[in-house]
């Protein structure tokens, strides 16, 4: 949540602040803001709203200058006020500041600033830390006057520092030592671009594509210094770190829409090639099996595996559900999927043979980051399933699979999902080869795997029915979706995405609990969307389809190709191909996207930027 920029060297700053931060505006987009180190000082141009308001406030008041900072917010401590946004100003302006995270002691130490003469502007917990490290700074000038301004301003950061409790990424202008950024991290990702004669500083990857193709990953507790001649990694304890140079490569067309209206339907149309990508070079037919490196792990190691908790949030949550179905069809290992929200707070027994993985699109989701770690401190192996290479999470894990699906902008996940049901496949038949699966159910599986992208691609032929079913139901502010086994999770997803996106009142269930409790919602204005392909248990779907339909409730069926005997029942049917159980969440997703998305354009929501939302959760 929030995206910070930053550069150092002899670009305009303002114009690459501008577009790192529209790059960035998925992290958050309340308001945005630059700090500009000009000749007469640091000048700041911030705004509530959205990038775009940033961009006509520069057009009407530019500033010049080749270092400086920028931000765009998702508000925690204040209101979206131009005051509240970053960034904020320091003393009497000596220091200028940008932060992503939450500082928990901000209340007393802005009693304490106050008692000292500093006066605030806005509301939030930022604005303390810049008058903290004005005031350290103003107490290390008077202790050593001699001293280098860069060796002095470091001082200052790192007594600041010492003082705050919560999460933090920095990025500090010094009004006197002009030609420096100073950056920190504690729990909030910073990544470095290394250029020649320049330098620049992201909270990801995405304002540095095009730019540079080395990064540095700053680590927790380590505070870097970036000036045109160099940049200085040092870890608060431990001193001096020789910067780990990776190479990024991702290229400008990841990020680019084309000729698509919005990143969500480009990644929703992206995932055959998605779902491909996560399978290329992980199917062994000649063994039955898939092959997954990085787990670090042995095979014996494996096979002691009594036990496999997955740990998410949101959407990756759900992916989750999908993969317990899996792991414990195919490989026979009791599975449990926790929320880490709630995983990071408890102590449930663990046995010494239980596998804990989290899952996550991002790799610095604060809750799924903090359970990993608790998972980790109790000496369990904690892998990960993660699509940024460098992420936190993703270093921190002990072993792990990436999703190589590629950058995802959009905040409603979507291709993401479909990778991560992916990868869990390959994991249960990894783990299932090692146990009790055959050879000849192995070798059925890959073939299958091999088919999805083509499945995946049919599934999105749905598009214009699925536009026709948007338009007869986006009026409607209340639905139900409901699935049985494996479809379950995905009915959960289809209505976390129609809230996220459209701001209307949605709910999954197992088909079979409606009758528990959700049937007194059933009217004619409460459509259900019954994911029901064909299966064993799809008979009981129908049922339930009946009873809605009993009680004059819209139906909405997500069906496979050629069922008669739901589309009898159903008021509307969104087809899909005919696949497999184990594999129809992969293709019963797309039309949720789809229908999720049509509807908020018909209900004039930013499909992109939805309200109160922002693409990576790093506060908790």
């Amino acid at each position: 949540m929030c995206g910070i920029v930053g550069y150092v060297g002899f670009r305009s700053v303002s114009e690459l602040l501008l577009e790192g931060l529209h790059r960035l505006e998925y992290r958050g987009y309340d308001s945005a803001g630059i700090a500009v180190m000009a000749d007469d000082g640091i000048v700041l141009r911030k705004r509530a709203g959205r990038v775009g308001e940033l961009a006509a406030l520069l057009d009407e008041q530019p500033v010049r200058g080749s270092i400086g900072i920028g931000h765009t917010r998702w508000a925690t401590h204040g209101e979206t006020t131009d005051e509240n946004s970053h960034p904020h100003i320091g003393g009497n302006g000596e220091v200028a500041i940008v932060h992503n995270g939450v500082i928990e002691n901000y209340i007393s130490l802005r009693n304490q600033l106050q008692e000292m003469g500093y006066v605030f502007q806005s509301q939030t917990d930022t604005e303390v830390v810049a008058h903290l490290i004005a005031h350290h700074l103003s107490e290390q000038q008077k202790l050593n006057c001699d001293e280098p301004c860069m060796r002095t301003c470091l001082r200052a950061i790192n007594l600041s520092l010492d003082q705050l409790k919560g999460t933090f990424g920095l990025c500090v202008l010094f009004r006197d030592c002009p030609e420096t950024v100073i950056a920190a991290r504690a729990g909030s990702p910073l990544v470095i671009g290394i250029g020649k004669d320049e330098y620049f500083l992201a909270s990801d990857a995405s304002p540095l594509i095009g730019y540079t193709k080395e990064v540095v990953y700053l680590a927790d507790n380590e505070v870097v210094v970036l000036q045109p001649s160099g940049i200085q990694i040092t870890h608060r304890t431990s001193g001096s770190v020789r910067p780990s140079i990776q190479t990024l490569d991702q290229v400008s067309s990841d990020i680019d829409l084309g000729d698509y209206p919005h990143y969500m339907l480009k990644e929703i149309f992206e995932q055959p090639q998605t779902v491909e990508n996560a399978l290329r070079g992980r199917l062994n037919e000649e063994e039955g099996t898939a092959v997954i490196g990085g787990l670090n792990l042995t095979p014996q190691q494996l096979r002691k595996v009594d036990r496999i908790v997955l740990t998410a949030c949101g959407t990756s949550w759900h992916a989750a559900l999908v993969g317990e179905y899996l792991l414990e069809e195919f490989a026979r290992i009791p599975t449990e999927v926790e929320y880490a929200s709630e995983l990071r707070y408890r102590n449930p027994p663990m046995t010494e043979g239980t596998l804990v993985f989290s899952i996550t699109q991002s790799g610095e989701t604060a809750d799924t980051l903090a359970a990993m770690r608790e998972c980790k401190r109790k000496g369990h192996p904690t892998l990960s399933i993660c699509n940024v290479v460098g992420s936190t999470i993703a270093r921190e894990s002990d072993g792990g699979i990436f999703l190589h699906a590629g950058p995802e902008i959009g905040v409603a996940s979507t291709k993401a999902f479909t990778s991560q049901v992916t990868v869990l496949t390959l994991l249960a038949l990894y783990l299932g080869r090692m146990r009790h699966l055959s050879y000849p159910a192995g070798k059925r599986i890959i073939s299958q795997l091999r088919d999805m992208p083509a499945k995946i691609e049919e599934a999105l032929q749905c598009h214009d029915r699925v536009k026709e079913v948007a338009n007869k139901y986006a009026d409607f502010d209340n639905f139900l979706y409901l699935g049985r086994l494996c479809n379950f999770p995905v009915a959960l997803e289809g209505a976390l995405k129609l809230k996220e996106i459209s701001y209307i009142h949605a709910e999954g269930y197992p088909a079979a609990e409606m009758k528990h409790g959700p049937i007194a919602l059933v009217d004619e204005q409460t459509p259900s969307v019954f994911v029901v392909p064909r299966s064993g248990i799809q008979p009981k779907v129908m049922s339930n389809m009946e009873e809605v339909k009993a009680r004059k409730g819209p139906v909405i069926a997500i069906a496979c190709q050629g069922d008669n005997a739901v589309a009898e029942i159903a008021d509307d049917v969104i087809y899909v191909p005919d696949i497999e159980e184990y594999l129809q969440p992969l293709v019963c997703a797309i039309p949720l996207q789809l229908l999720s998305y049509h509807i908020a354009l018909l209900r004039g929501c930013n499909v992109d930027r939805p309200r109160n939302l922002a693409k990576s959760v790093t506060v908790e």
